[in-house]
């Protein structure tokens, strides 16, 4: 059921990877090197892919390069969001993807693309119509980001907050589904795009969602599906409880799983975007969440060994 796993969500957005205090992003490779090998060691079949950037920004793949990381995944991912956040046309997505493959040899994953209904639900489904005719064919797997909207009472995973004006907001918007379960518009014709698009939708610990969000995405003819398992939450009471009952209820599908957010008090600041005290302990948690959910494998005709000089950072 696991198809990946991905390692970090937007390492180059300050919402997520505090840059202040990795501005080089050294902490940042040192952490996804050791959890490369330590995944490696549990599944060397495991598809391995660097957390999706935001913006696309093939500099920041060549920076990632040069530091060795891309010499321990199999794909990159990069995530847009042109009708709401961007600095680009909907329309330029062939350019965008053909900045990243200039830069690395490696297939070019979509995991996080999709348009809000801040302003009405039309241009929401005229988006779901354009991306997919720009994207299918072009990238071997696409994640529309997402299928609920987000919770008002729940808090967006921004640095920025209110002060980002309508620009946060858009954040509680990006749903198929309103935060009642009610479909939009764009529902009604998403299952005209599955399985080739796949859905991204986090859940988070004990997320009451999760029952329905099943039947929907079966309901959608969803085959793909980009989740999370939090390293933050790991350090919860009842947490590998929950982690059960989530991936138990997700079997049917094929998961790309990211390995996500520090917890407070192992990060060198206390919020989940710091680089961690020990990036050792990222890496035993990746294998762990390897080890439970998705066990041994063979690398006989999965991808290939991360290159052996990925731990001369940490020697």
């Amino acid at each position: 059921m696991i198809e990946a796993v991905k390692f970090w969500n937007e390492p180059n957005n300050k919402s997520h990877w505090d840059l202040e205090l990795d501005p080089g992003w050294e902490r940042f490779a040192e952490m996804v090197k050791l959890a490369c090998v330590a995944t490696y060691a549990e599944n060397s079949a495991l598809t391995r892919v660097l957390g999706g950037i935001s913006p696309v920004d093939p500099s920041f793949l060549q920076r990632l390069q040069g530091l060795g990381v891309l010499d321990g995944v199999n794909a990159v991912a990069v995530h847009g969001f042109p009708l709401d956040w961007n600095h680009w046309q909907i329309d330029e997505w062939p350019a965008r993807i053909a900045e990243i493959q200039a830069v690395t040899p490696l297939p070019v994953w979509v995991t996080e693309v999709g348009v809000s209904t801040f302003g009405a639900e039309e241009v929401q489904e005229w988006g779901l119509k354009r991306t997919a005719e720009l994207l299918i064919g072009r990238v071997p797997s696409i994640h529309w980001y997402s299928l609920y909207d987000l919770p008002k009472a729940w808090p967006a995973t921004t640095r920025h907050r209110e002060a980002e004006g309508s620009s946060y907001y858009r954040h509680f918007h990006m749903g198929l589904l309103r935060e009642d379960g009610s479909p939009k518009l764009a529902a009604r014709i998403f299952a005209n795009y599955t399985p080739a698009m796949g859905i991204c939708q986090w859940f988070h610990f004990e997320d009451h969602r999760l029952d329905d969000a099943v039947r929907w995405l079966k309901r959608l003819g969803v085959r793909k599906l980009r989740t999370g398992l939090s390293w933050a939450d790991s350090f919860r009471p009842g947490a590998d409880a929950w982690f059960d009952r989530q991936m138990q209820a997700l079997e049917d599908f094929d998961v790309t799983l990211t390995f996500c957010f520090t917890p407070e008090h192992r990060g060198l600041q206390p919020h989940h975007t710091s680089a961690p005290q020990v990036p050792e302990e990222y890496a035993e948690f990746c294998a762990r969440m390897v080890r439970r959910y998705v066990g041994g494998g063979s690398a006989s005709s999965g991808p290939g060994l991360p290159r052996a000089d990925l731990l001369t950072a940490s020697a």
